[in-house]
């Protein structure tokens, strides 16, 4: 099963790393630059399974994109993860409190963000490494 998760993150490195590490998820990534864009996205797709959204980005950050998620109900549509590396803790304790399901720090472990995801989709099935597909 394909999963339409929602990546924004102003860094393209961090894009190509997602890529690589969501490849087993059977994920197709889709990357937001900032909370504004991701706005937009949204806006004209609906069918996300998950939301990675990072906190300092310019434009809107993470924090703003969760108060609008919230005024526009999509904090229910989807899930939120905050992966952050700058982010203080009355930040993340913010952006969870306004509805995100998980916070991991960066940089961290595949496994850690595996995890979260395996409580999002309790029936995750994993391809074999070798099934994923390397970005172009």
């Amino acid at each position: 099963m394909l999963r339409k998760v929602l990546v924004v993150d102003d860094s393209d490195l961090i894009h190509r790393m997602y890529q690589l590490v969501l490849c087993r998820f059977n994920c197709e990534l889709v990357k937001a630059m900032n909370g504004r864009e991701a706005l937009d996205i949204l806006s004209e797709q609906d069918d996300f399974q998950l939301i990675l959204l990072d906190i300092n980005m310019p434009v809107m950050n993470g924090i703003q994109f969760m108060e609008q998620a919230n005024a526009q109900g999509l904090h229910e549509r989807y899930p939120i993860v905050i992966l952050s590396s700058e982010g203080t803790e009355e930040e993340t304790a913010r952006g969870l409190k306004l509805g995100a399901r998980g916070f991991l720090r960066k940089p961290f472990k595949s496994s850690d963000l595996y995890d979260i995801m395996a409580k999002i989709f309790p029936r995750m099935d994993f391809p074999g490494v070798n099934d994923c597909q390397q970005p172009g």
